[in-house]
């Protein structure tokens, strides 16, 4: 049997979060242990991220944020139904709490979409080839819509629709986690057909959160990747080569005051589990692995 030829493209996601974030991806980089990055436009350290993947040549797209922190778009700095009462983005579970209740104004997601777009081009100098979001808020009722829309009209081919193949066996993620994975899975199923609607496109299988943190380790990518791709070729003969986006988030951890998006970095940014995903990623054995399995690294416009 000719092995199957697999493309990876291994996003580190949260580029500008902080220096420390951002120097752990860089090192990752260089270490061929990634291929792309995510940039959040709205990260204290946003700037500097776009400079550093100027300078290495980094395939950059946007992770845009609708949850953390503080807005691009000046007018709705001040007065927005996107903001809680400290002035700031409602947060992971919050947004989905305003969004469920119908608290969040549908335009104004639209206008700070393109103003991320907007500074992401002012800071790299190119649009993003690739633009998903933030705690998976694109796939979110009606955000998708009009993520969708921003999409189609900055010509934006690419997304990343967080369905994970085996994703509902793996017993090692704890109930309130998988609860919230779950609902991510479930939202992303009813998001396909939106996407479809207006041409855009994502890669084959996605990969991360089974992966993610302390889960992560070299057998846990590797049996991740094997999985998805036996039930993918169990469905159909797969058009080679299989596209494969997995998603990560390596870094130096956070030391505050610095970092965050406004309001100083979370607790996973100063975890261990950051540090932990970068040592993963660039173990030699997880290279040869790659090797082996007839996997290549690359980006989005490189499919």
């Amino acid at each position: 049997l000719r092995m199957l030829q697999v493309k990876l493209i291994v996003t580190g996601d949260d580029f500008g979060y902080c220096p420390r974030r951002n120097q752990g991806i860089v090192d990752c980089f260089l270490a061929g242990a990634i291929s792309n990055v995510s940039l959040l436009v709205n990260g204290s350290a946003a700037a500097d991220a776009a400079k550093l993947a100027r300078r290495h040549n980094i395939p950059i797209g946007l992770h845009a944020n609708l949850s953390e922190g503080s807005p691009v778009c000046e007018v709705l700095k001040t007065n927005s139904s996107l903001l809680n009462q400290d002035g700031f983005f409602h947060g992971k579970m919050g947004f989905r709490t305003a969004l469920s209740k119908g608290l969040l104004n549908m335009s104004e997601v639209k206008q700070e979409l393109k103003a991320q777009v907007e500074l992401f081009h002012e800071l790299t100098g190119h649009l993003p080839p690739h633009m998903d979001g933030h705690q998976h808020v694109h796939v979110l009722p009606e955000v998708r819509h009009v993520f969708a829309e921003v999409l189609e009209e900055y010509g934006i081919k690419y997304t990343r629709v967080p369905i994970e193949p085996g994703l509902h066996n793996c017993d090692w993620i704890p109930p309130s986690l998988m609860d919230f994975y779950l609902g991510v899975e479930e939202d992303s199923f009813n998001t396909v057909d939106v996407f479809t609607k207006h041409g855009i496109r994502w890669p084959d299988i996605y990969i991360g959160l089974s992966t993610m943190g302390r889960n992560m380790s070299v057998s846990s990518i590797r049996s991740a990747i094997d999985a998805a791709i036996q039930e993918l070729t169990a469905k159909a003969p797969p058009s080679s080569p299989v596209t494969i986006e997995l998603m990560v988030h390596p870094g130096y951890p956070s030391v505050p005051p610095a970092g965050g998006c406004g309001e100083g970095p979370d607790d996973f940014s100063q975890s261990w589990e950051r540090l932990h995903e970068l040592q993963t990623l660039i173990k030699p054995e997880l290279q040869s692995h790659y090797k082996s399995r007839n996997i290549q690294l690359c980006s989005f416009k490189d499919l």
